[in-house]
């Protein structure tokens, strides 16, 4: 190794910061609060409907679904009346729920640049201040309808939200996860966003073992790592690796989200027929990983329905 990339790996260490990619594969010593090592997470219960949906065909293959990412096309194309239809039943089936606030990309009309290849490559960010508080007023809104953790992807609204939990503006038992948009995929992120307040993060979706236990080394929160991705986004389907991302990475949620692309499966005019059908395809999904699981990894438990850290809606 040269003199220089000694000393850089070398401050990187002294940084909390691995100098190297975890490829020893080191294991975890870390894991939920109950002592599991992993959770299943399905997002995409965009209705009330898809919400029931999800529940009987959870019912009906005896499987756990500890946290659902709803309305990820965005909340705002729900009202009062279902928002908090889909609370209760979630706190009724005790499932935490990550909102989606907003309408996403919608919120400004002026926003061109991310509609091209090139200027997508900048990020998934809020524009100027107007469009920040529009956010922030759909999370208060969402939070009068009972839910307390919501998706972020943008780091000022992150330092915002944060102030505002601390300062009591909003629930202080309110989590935050960090959004795949935010395009993070290292420990020296992971570590930022984790001292910015995040509760959980969603590495990029092709992240490697390797990165994966690097980050895992650097932080304490839990990694929602995809094992199925929109194939937008590459089309990986990881099931045989989830026993080996559970040992180098726990605590994790397996993140479960199969389809064409976010665009195509999460417009409001897409029929509630259609989430439905999509939702029962990935609760059979999340069966598969526990068969897989409790084949190759019987000895990494998982939390049982209603883990007390979770974060219910109320």
């Amino acid at each position: 190794m040269s003199e220089i990339l000694s000393t850089i790996r070398d401050f990187m260490e002294k940084q909390g910061i691995p100098g190297r990619d975890g490829y020893e594969l080191a294991t975890s010593a870390k894991g939920f609060a109950d002592g599991a090592r992993w959770r299943i997470e399905i997002a995409g219960v965009e209705r009330a409907s898809t919400m029931e949906a999800m529940i009987a065909e959870a019912r009906k293959r005896d499987v756990v679904v500890h946290r659902a990412i709803a309305t990820v096309g965005g909340s705002t194309y729900c009202d009062m009346e279902e928002l908090r239809a889909m609370a209760q039943m979630a706190r009724d089936e005790q499932i935490e729920v990550v909102m989606t606030v907003g309408h996403r990309k919608a919120w400004d009309t002026g926003s061109k640049e991310m509609s091209n290849k090139e200027g997508a490559m900048q990020g998934f960010r809020l524009r100027g201040s107007d469009n920040i508080s529009y956010h922030i007023a759909d999370i208060m809104r969402n939070i009068e309808a009972g839910f307390r953790g919501f998706l972020v992807y943008d780091e000022g609204v992150l330092f915002l939200l944060n102030k505002m939990r601390k300062e009591g503006l909003i629930p202080a038992e309110t989590i935050f996860k960090f959004s795949v948009f935010g395009g993070y995929c290292s420990a020296a992120g992971a570590k930022v966003i984790e001292q910015m307040g995040v509760n959980s993060m969603n590495p990029i979706a092709d992240v490697s073992l390797p990165i994966l236990s690097s980050i895992r080394s650097a932080v304490d929160i839990p990694l929602d790592v995809y094992i199925i991705i929109v194939d937008e986004f590459g089309g990986m389907y990881r099931v045989y690796e989830t026993p080996e991302i559970a040992r180098v990475a726990s605590p994790v949620y397996f993140k479960i989200e199969p389809g064409t692309s976010e665009g195509d499966i999460y417009k409001p005019w897409v029929t509630e027929e259609f989430h439905d059908n999509l939702i029962r395809q990935k609760v059979k999904m999340a069966a598969v990983i526990q068969e897989i699981m409790a084949r190759h990894a019987p000895d990494l438990k998982t939390s049982p329905r209603g883990a007390a850290d979770l974060v219910l809606p109320v």
